[in-house]
């Protein structure tokens, strides 16, 4: 079987690793974004999925878009019968769906139809899902809309961040297609459709989706806190400063939203809508991740000092 593979996040790697490593499917070439300008020298870097593409000696394509002639005729000539996807970044167009022999199969990490969209994982987390997982899905022209073939379930930590939650999802995704595709050879896959009443949807996320608003629940914002790790990471400002939150805990003591209920080595407690969050590890910008106990030596909090309560710019 030849399998075209198209990726861009990392969370595909174990996923292509694994094609590679089998003796049962050739992947016949790579698809992924164009190299991107990151970093402070903003330097075109490589996804990680062309990374191990080049180092395993296999043909990368990266078109800006798939919806061009060329890049149609680009894909026809690798002669799949299956494609897969896996955090690509781009829809696809009909004409690329209809293209290879058995059609395209998405790796999505969630239970669909739950956080159909760009952010599932985040979005997992947020809404204090107890599970989350992988799911194989056969690709129409909808938002992730397709048939499943098959998903996989995992529990989800009570401090788990989005990063830590992705890594696991990654290792799950390889064993996940690898059964896809058996069963696809097999010609026993099943299709099973979505039910779209339940789906939900995780939109693209923006770095003000880290913004720590207050006067929510503390449930609600250490869930955030843990959503947000390692990007777009959460925030807040006091007293001029944009000040980082990389986690927290729930606390009992209640108070009036944004205020400082307790500053000193043992806790730094900020009251919520409803409870409060004991900081514990928290950002400057500018300066290195610290501890509250260490952060607050060297920018000592006054005992009902209050944290911004509206979203302005960054000072």
């Amino acid at each position: 079987m030849r399998i075209v593979f198209c990726g861009t996040g990392e969370i595909g790697v174990p996923a292509l690793e694994a094609l590679l490593d089998s003796e049962k499917y050739k992947v016949s070439g790579v698809v992924t974004q164009p190299d991107k300008p990151a970093g402070r020298d903003l330097k075109p870097h490589a996804s990680a999925i062309k990374h191990v593409a080049l180092e395993r000696g296999l043909p990368v394509y990266q078109p800006p878009k798939l919806r061009d002639e060329a890049s149609l005729a680009m894909l026809d000539s690798l002669r799949p019968d299956v494609m897969i996807v896996a955090a690509y970044g781009q829809i696809l167009p009909k004409a690329v769906l209809d293209l290879p022999r058995l059609g395209c199969l998405n790796l999505h990490a969630s239970l669909l139809p739950r956080h159909r969209g760009a952010s599932p994982i985040h979005a997992a987390i947020m809404a204090g899902d107890p599970k989350t997982g992988m799911s194989v899905m056969y690709m129409d022209e909808g938002l992730d809309t397709g048939d499943v073939l098959l998903k996989e379930q995992l529990e989800i930590g009570s401090e788990e961040t989005s990063g830590e939650l992705h890594d696991r999802l990654a290792d799950l995704a390889a064993p996940c297609l690898l059964r896809a595709l058996d069963l696809l050879a097999s010609g026993q896959a099943p299709r099973t459709s979505q039910n779209s009443q339940n789906a939900t949807y995780a939109p693209k996320l923006k770095k003000i989706d880290g913004w720590l608003d207050w006067h929510q629940p503390a449930s609600g914002l250490a869930r955030r806190i843990r959503a947000m790790s390692p990007w777009p990471g959460a925030f807040t400002h006091i007293s001029g400063h944009f000040l980082k939150i990389h986690s927290a805990r729930e606390h009992p003591s209640s108070g009036t939203p944004g205020t400082v209920l307790q500053a000193d080595p043992n806790a730094l407690i900020v009251a919520c809508g409803t409870g409060s969050l004991n900081l514990l590890n928290v950002q400057l910008e500018g300066r290195k991740k610290l501890a509250a106990a260490e952060f607050l030596r060297g920018f000592p909090l006054d005992q009902g000092a209050v944290f911004d309560l509206s979203f302005s710019p960054r000072p």
